[in-house]
């Protein structure tokens, strides 16, 4: 299949939803009984989120990336901010709501880069209730990092005006693999360039036999392309006229959080220079292979330019 090119504005990219501050702990076999401990190589704090951590590596991509949602006024939601702003994210649009905490989990990492998380919805609940109408113009790039969270409707809204302003829309989500989630926010989908779903989605989302039978489905709602990662297996890039599959890159993992985040980055950044959508995904392969080799999604020193070195010179799976 001809991959079409579906260019994104270079103008801003607004990241709104869901921001979270990760701490990853590796490596973690068991959790000690009792009041017992046990020694481990690494801890890391991170931004993360659908929306922050895609924030923070689409702007060491080399994108302007505006942050929009809520953190809690405390010492997390600081933290977090300045995270941020330490890799070139515009915070400017984050509201610091008092009296609820700030969105956080903890990750132990397996020796084998899974890990479980634990997790403090926190602010991620008042997305709704703050969001930024005003800053859904004059942009390229609306990417909604949580839609489940403000439910269908809500979504299609928020996705509507940011294309009725000339920017593409982007969706990636935390929701569960279940089709009673799905269908919370599944309004949304004709409002989207982009859905950027893993393969544990798509199938649970569908109940398709297959990941290309389900992108299919997805792409049959409304959605424009749906670009689905699977793990080490090749990335799915789905739209109406077909089905391409993008090898991933062999590297040696040592954590797995973050990549679906830093794929989405990478793949809209590649969309933003006006390359097509296998190229675009290849290059998202590209970014989560450099974050899967450390701790987080912020791990890795690399920009645009090394990162279309390593898509040159790297063999894929």
């Amino acid at each position: 299949m001809t991959s079409p090119v579906i260019s994104a504005d270079p103008k801003p990219v607004l990241a709104l939803g869901v921001h979270i501050l990760d701490t990853l702990v590796r490596p973690v076999e068991a959790i000690p009984a009792g009041q017992a401990g046990a020694l481990v190589e690494n801890i890391a704090v991170t931004a993360a989120g659908p929306a922050g951590a895609t924030a923070l590596v689409m702007s060491r991509l080399g994108a302007r990336v505006r942050s929009a949602g809520v953190v809690g006024a405390d010492s997390t939601g600081q933290f977090l901010t300045t995270l941020l702003e330490r890799d070139g994210v515009d915070t400017g649009r984050l509201v610091a709501v008092p009296g609820t905490p700030t969105s956080a989990t903890v990750l132990p990492i397996r020796p084998d880069g899974s890990r479980p998380a634990l997790h403090l919805v926190g602010t991620s609940a008042l997305l709704p209730q703050h969001v930024p109408w005003s800053e859904l113009t004059g942009i390229g790039l609306l990417h909604l990092g949580g839609p489940e969270f403000y439910g269908g409707e809500l979504a299609a809204r928020i996705c509507e005006r940011a294309r009725e302003a000339g920017a593409l829309t982007s969706a990636d989500s935390l929701a569960p693999a279940d089709r009673a989630t799905f269908d919370w926010f599944a309004a949304v989908l004709p409002h989207l360039d982009f859905l950027l779903p893993n393969d544990e989605q798509v199938l649970g989302w569908t109940g398709a036999a297959d990941l290309e039978d389900g992108c299919r489905q997805l792409v049959d709602r409304g959605v424009r392309a749906v670009v689905a990662t699977a793990g080490a297996e090749p990335t799915v890039v789905a739209t109406a006229d077909g089905i391409d599959r993008v090898p991933t890159f062999a590297v040696d993992v040592v954590d797995t959080t973050g990549c679906g985040d830093s794929f989405s980055a990478g793949f809209l950044r590649a969309v933003q220079l006006g390359r097509n959508l296998v190229d675009a995904a290849r290059f998202g392969n590209a970014v989560a292979a450099h974050v899967a080799q450390g701790l987080g999604s912020d791990y890795g020193d690399y920009d645009q330019a090394s990162i279309e070195r390593f898509v040159r010179n790297e063999p894929t799976r």
